[in-house]
């Protein structure tokens, strides 16, 4: 069987016909050029061992996240806020939310309430 040659033109043409990977095995050539066109362009080029031949392509599977975009994680583990900070924090929180209606003794009041029934002494 005669080998199939795809040129930078043939997977620009593939691209704007929407064809977004292309199967690459022993009786098809991309040219090198061909390959940088593809990955300007964001076409796939798989080798067909890479999956089998029954499989769907799903790109949104293969996709790798970059490891400069996951997220970071602390080093050492910060420790729970204290009871005054979490009282704090809830009530600032609070009184974003109702403003000035609520007196803000009242609210102390029912959140520390709140936070003992809920565990959070």
């Amino acid at each position: 069987m005669p080998k199939i040659f795809y040129t930078d033109r043939d997977i620009e043409d593939l691209f704007h016909s929407g064809v977004t990977t292309l199967v690459v095995n022993d009786d098809v050539v991309v040219t090198d050029i061909g390959r940088e066109k593809a990955r300007k362009l964001g076409v796939e080029l798989l080798r067909e061992h890479d999956q089998p031949s029954s499989a769907p392509i799903r790109p949104y599977i293969t996709e790798k996240p970059s490891p400069s975009a996951a997220p970071s994680l602390p080093q050492t583990p910060t420790p729970p806020p204290t009871r005054q900070a979490l009282e704090d924090r809830v009530l600032i929180a609070v009184q974003e939310q109702v403003g000035d209606t609520v007196d803000s003794n009242l609210l102390k009041t029912i959140i520390q309430r709140v936070l003992i029934s809920v565990g959070g002494s």
